[in-house]
């Protein structure tokens, strides 16, 4: 068993996106603070509707993967292939742009608290211009556990512990992706198995987490990306009481080249994906595609 512990840490930076809607940007926040196949990830968060009521109005993606997980409230997803899917409290909306798709993200709501996640999953490029697909994960469909240590939600890939196995409802992606929502109570430790050199890194939301291996403890604190070193096992000691998502992915190793919304492997891949955008080329598949859950 090899311990992970952290080779970097990425605080979170002020930023806005959409039509003005203010986030907390850590990885993203450019070419250096990627972390193959993670492109980016924000946090949004706040009860004050002039931070998020403008929304994301409908915009283009090609090339990877975005995935919104609502802690709290209400966001109306609609796009060109006819989808539609209200976000809410708890939810998950997985998108794979693949070769393009328009889309929009807009609020439901004019007061109270507006919270969540985006993150940007890379594609290989093989998988780069495959048809866009979506999919509408409610709370009912993301496996809630009781651990000794507090609580967890599965939305990715299968959480391993010395005693427990959970799979979530996303799985079998060439990316192999783990995506976990802990909620650690005060004093307590968790050890989760994961692929040797899967990249990973983890983001507490609500307190700071620890991360410890044979040697030392090194704190992560909140609205900052821990980024982990190779290893099978990843030590979480918390301190407080702590919420943090825990997320890994298999690497993918292709030259990234991104231009605001469009991510390719290479500069004339963008500039096509400019033109085709331009041209109403971006969007050619025209039919819904249904990512599968895990059953």
């Amino acid at each position: 068993m090899t311990t992970r512990t952290v080779q970097r840490l990425i605080p979170a930076i002020q930023a806005s996106d959409g039509a003005g809607v203010k986030i907390k940007r850590s990885l993203g926040q450019n070419q250096h603070t990627r972390l193959d196949p993670f492109l980016m990830l924000d946090f949004f968060g706040s009860d004050q509707a002039g931070d998020y009521i403008k929304g994301f109005p409908p915009h283009p993606h090609r090339g990877f993967e975005t995935v919104t997980y609502m802690l709290a409230g209400h966001m109306l997803h609609e796009d060109h292939l006819g989808n539609q899917g209200h976000l809410k409290s708890g939810g998950v909306q997985w998108m794979t742009a693949g070769r393009g798709i328009i889309h929009s993200e807009m609020p439901q709501q004019d007061a109270g608290l507006m919270q969540g996640f985006q993150l940007w999953l890379n594609l290989p490029a093989a998988e780069k211009m495959k048809p866009a697909a979506y999919v509408d994960i409610s709370p009912e469909l993301i496996p809630q556990i009781t651990l000794a240590q507090g609580q967890a939600k599965v939305i990715a890939g299968t959480l391993q512990t010395a005693d427990i196995q959970q799979r979530g409802p996303i799985q079998g992606l060439t990316t192999e992706p783990q995506y976990y929502d802990l909620h650690l109570t005060a004093g307590q430790t968790i050890t989760l198995q994961l692929a040797l050199t899967h990249s990973a890194f983890v983001y507490p939301y609500a307190g700071d987490i620890n991360v410890v291996d044979d040697k030392e403890q090194r704190k992560v604190p909140q609205h900052h990306a821990g980024v982990l070193t190779n290893g099978t096992a990843l030590t979480l000691y918390a301190e407080h009481d702590c919420r943090l998502l825990v997320l890994a992915a298999a690497p993918i190793g292709e030259p990234i080249v991104q231009y605001g919304p469009f991510v390719m492997n290479s500069m004339a891949e963008i500039e096509q994906a400019i033109s085709d955008y331009q041209q109403g080329r971006l969007t050619d598949n025209k039919v819904a595609n249904t990512i599968e859950l895990a059953r």
